[in-house]
């Protein structure tokens, strides 16, 4: 790993990082424990928009990883941020879950479906073909199509479920428009999520199981990058890529030192 400045603050995925399939992965709890000890800022951050961060936090508390509410950042609140910087106080008709609505909700968001400023696509296990085609005809009317995430299947014990990219796709191909994705890859999430707790990319680290999405989204944001093999990708397949990590480590637990 090339030299670079000590880190200083650490930003790190949930799933396939911390968690897998509802269970901690060992080292997560100390990794946890280590981190709020130094006092060090950090962020625990999710593609999934559909729960807000207390839902997350009690989700996490279950299993015994002690993550504090401040310390979650989701791709929704990243959306939120993104559309309260570019326009504020405006509105939006939304596809999605609690954790969006209420982000958006939070930044004085009006939800509408009467000629809203934005269509706005997260996560949900109930996707509508009513909602969907309301979607289509408000973006077809000016509307512009923003979505949490470019994910297009997330995970279920049942096997892959259809995901935002997924839907995101089928709203494209209807109207001829693009999204722009608020999420990982999209390095905004990390830098707005940087700017949350005051950190700089140059002294901070992102650990992620997703060479295309975590990895990928540090690098652009500056960081430093680890990739744990606890998750989606296998280690031959870091070769497939033309960029890589600072580091590829086995666990969360090998970095548990580093802090």
């Amino acid at each position: 790993m090339a030299d670079r400045r000590p880190i200083e603050s650490w930003l790190t995925d949930m799933d396939g990082v911390l968690i897998h399939e509802g269970v901690p992965i060992p080292g997560a709890d100390a990794f946890i424990k280590k981190l709020r000890e130094s006092g060090k800022p950090f962020l625990v951050l999710t593609n999934n928009s559909m729960y807000t961060p207390r839902d997350l936090h009690a989700r996490l508390n279950r299993m015994g990883l002690q993550v504090p509410i401040e310390n979650i950042w989701t791709s929704a609140l990243a959306t939120a941020k993104f559309l309260d910087d570019q326009r504020p106080g405006g509105s939006a008709y939304v596809i999605g879950e609690a954790g969006l609505t209420t982000a958006l909700h939070d930044i004085g968001y009006i939800l509408t479906d009467h000629e809203p400023d934005y269509v706005v696509l997260g996560e949900t296990r109930t996707y509508s073909f009513e909602a969907m085609t309301k979607a289509v005809r408000l973006i077809n009317g000016g509307a512009r199509f923003i979505c949490t995430n470019p994910d297009e299947t997330g995970p279920s014990t049942e096997g892959p479920l259809p995901a935002t990219g997924a839907v995101a796709a089928l709203i494209t191909k209807a109207t001829g428009r693009k999204p722009y994705f608020a999420g990982k890859p999209n390095p905004l999430m990390m830098r707005t999520g940087l700017n949350a707790i005051g950190a700089h990319s140059e002294t901070s680290a992102m650990i992620g199981d997703r060479m295309d999405t975590d990895v990928l989204a540090g690098i652009e944001a500056g960081m430093q990058t680890f990739l744990v093999l606890t998750g989606l990708t296998r280690p031959e397949q870091v070769e497939d890529f033309p960029y890589r990590p600072s580091k590829v480590v086995d666990s969360i637990a090998d970095l548990v030192d580093l802090v």
